[in-house]
């Protein structure tokens, strides 16, 4: 113990001498790091002489932070408290000794002072911050200066020391990182023992109604607890009809702009956490701004916690309080912005504070998951080198090497081999093995569920095998697998039944036999129409010869249509599966007919001009 005070006096930082001072005392085993025997052994000897400094401070009537301090030559020399902490610090930086050991001095260093000294003490604190929040010190201390910070808020009080609050609430938040659960109210319960404390009966000669004072501070009760409103509809309607009292007074006493600039608020200083209750203050506490601000803002506050995101549905309010909070929440941001001074400013910053608030609820509602990334380690370029882009020949890598190899290789491009399409059992015998019940292969995990696999096999049945592609519609994707991949009892499943293939065999043979039959039809009406045309001109034709060669040709067109009768006769009298031929054996007796109308026609008139 003695070294360790002659080194703290000694000038120069704490590198030149720590290390040696240590290995002075302890006589570690590896040398420059101790192990768990001797950490607890140089803990110990630390914490004894950091007692003992503390006394020594204590009885000269000193800081302690301030104890030992000295003038020499014109430079102040650091305190020997404050001393021994950096050399402690600099063995934990740099791994020499057990990295929580200086959080347990600075825990016993608050515990043995009083307020005033701890108000020095952190500022030490705050001023080692970054040393102290590395991850090789903060991994190992974390918890105890948790419970240090902790310990000092019991401490203080809340209505005097609330700036000394305030930096230690600062410094835990920049200590600890956003994702920290120990900070953060998951389970979100509300602080119901702050209770505020009011009249329940009327003094004697008082200037206000009493029944607006009592009404006034029993919403307090309701703001401390929100949760219970929704719970009770009782309270609720307690609630609502303090609240609309409270709102139509502020209205009907509205503060005018000179009021609210006696009142500035931004160039106060001090800011009371909580408001004396007496009946007396309450007519010049209606008068005040701020006053009204933050019982306005509390219902601000209350409301958008009912209205939260992400509750369950048993907490969630019902329609017609929806309905209510909203027009509630309209008068309250009416009154707001009607407080001088600068109350529409006010209110755009009050909103945009609960708007980022919700952010921070549903940060809560998904478990508090980390911000932080890890960065991107770059990579250093030697000094003198220039980082170049690479240039590619046609734009990119994978598009170079493919013409690259194409040029070794002029046949890459065309050759068969490059490109097989597989046959289709191989293709589709992972699916088959996924349909056998044997198999057991999970649902999630079945080949039909992947659909690039589905689409590929649906494009090569249609080019390999039309007959179970023609399935797809009928069985699904299940349908298009060969049977003969399957196992008997799936196969079952997609193999059609005889009574099925003869009936869609007889169905798709009288739909040819009928379409068939409507192309004959329209063929031998476009015959006679022909026929008839033919006939019209041969008569144009034939009309100057005499009357004789007239009937000639009249007796030889009579003689053409008995035999048009007859084979109609015989066309009425087969069976109708031959109706088809018939019809074509009828048109063509009608064109040989009119074939012989022609001749017969035209040799007479050769004739009579060979006779004249």
């Amino acid at each position: 113990m003695e070294v360790f005070r002659t080194a703290i006096l000694q000038p120069g930082p704490p590198e030149s001498f720590a290390l040696q001072t240590v290995q002075q005392v302890i006589k570690p085993q590896k040398g420059t790091k101790l192990v768990q025997d001797e950490n607890q052994l140089l803990e110990n000897i630390l914490r004894t002489l950091l007692q003992e400094l503390v006394s020594s401070a204590v009885q000269s009537g000193e800081q302690i932070m301030q104890y030992g301090q000295s003038i020499d030559d014109g430079e102040a020399t650091r305190g020997h408290i404050p001393r021994l902490l950096d050399v402690v610090l600099y063995l934990c930086e740099k791994e020499h000794v057990e990295g929580g050991m200086i959080f347990q001095l600075l825990e016993d260093l608050t515990e043995m002072s009083t307020m005033r000294n701890c108000k020095d003490v952190f500022g030490y604190i705050e001023s080692k911050q970054d040393i102290l929040g590395k991850q090789e010190l903060f991994a190992r201390g974390k918890l105890v200066m948790l419970r240090t910070c902790n310990q000092l808020l019991r401490r203080l009080s809340k209505a005097n020391d609330v700036v000394f609050c305030g930096r230690i609430l600062m410094f835990l938040a920049h200590f600890f990182p956003l994702s920290e659960r120990s900070a953060v109210n998951i389970k979100g319960v509300f602080n119901t023992s702050n209770e505020t404390k009011y009249e329940k009966d009327a003094p004697d000669g008082i200037s206000i109604d009493f029944n607006f004072y009592k009404t006034f501070w029993s919403l307090q009760e309701h703001f401390c607890n929100p949760p219970s409103l929704t719970v009770a509809p009782t309270k609720w309607q307690k609630f609502t009809s303090s609240l609309m009292v409270v709102l139509n007074t502020f209205e009907a006493q509205p503060l005018s702009d000179e009021e609210g600039d006696a009142n500035n608020l931004e160039e106060s200083a001090n800011f009371s956490i909580k408001y004396l209750t007496s009946s007396k203050l309450m007519g010049l506490e209606l008068k005040d701004p701020s006053f009204r601000r933050h019982i306005l803002v509390q219902c601000l506050i209350l409301f958008d916690y009912l209205k939260a995101p992400g509750k369950s549905e048993k907490d969630l309010p019902s329609e017609s309080m929806k309905e209510e909070i909203n027009s509630y929440e309209q008068h309250v941001k009416k009154l707001l912005e009607m407080t001088p001074p600068k109350g529409e400013s006010f209110l755009n910053k009050i909103e945009h504070i609960l708007e980022r608030e919700k952010n921070w609820v549903w940060w809560k509602r998904d478990g508090c998951p980390p911000f932080e990334k890890q960065p991107i380690e770059k990579k250093t370029v030697q000094d003198g080198a220039k980082k170049r882009r690479p240039r590619w020949r046609l734009g990119n890598k994978e598009l170079s090497q493919l013409w690259k190899s194409a040029d070794q290789n002029p046949n890459a491009l065309t050759d068969p081999q490059r490109l097989q399409t597989p046959a289709i059992t191989e293709y589709w015998k992972p699916l088959a093995e996924d349909m056998d019940p044997a198999a057991g292969i999970e649902a999630e995990y079945h080949h039909k569920n992947n659909r690039v696999y589905c689409w590929k096999g649906l494009r090569f049945s249609a080019r390999q095998d039309l007959e179970g592609f023609s399935k797809f519609t009928e069985y699904g994707i299940e349908g298009v697998v060969p049977l003969e991949l399957l196992p008997p009892e799936e196969r079952a499943k997609y193999t059609p039944k005889p009574n099925d293939r003869s009936k869609r065999a007889k169905k798709e043979d009288t739909k040819g036999a009928a379409h068939q039959v409507e192309e004959n039809q329209m063929a031998t009406a476009a015959t006679e129409v022909d026929g008839e045309g033919l006939r019209t001109d041969v008569g144009a034709f034939v009309a100057p010869l005499d009357t004789d060669n007239t009937a000639t040709v009249g007796n030889t067109s009579q003689g053409s249509s008995p035999m048009a009768d007859e084979h109609q006769k015989q066309s009425s009298d087969t069976d109708g599966g031959q109706e088809a031929g018939q019809l074509e054996d009828d048109a063509e007796v009608d064109a040989e007919g009119d074939a012989g109308m022609i001749d017969g026609e035209m040799e007479p008139e050769v004739d009579l001009d060979a006779v004249s």
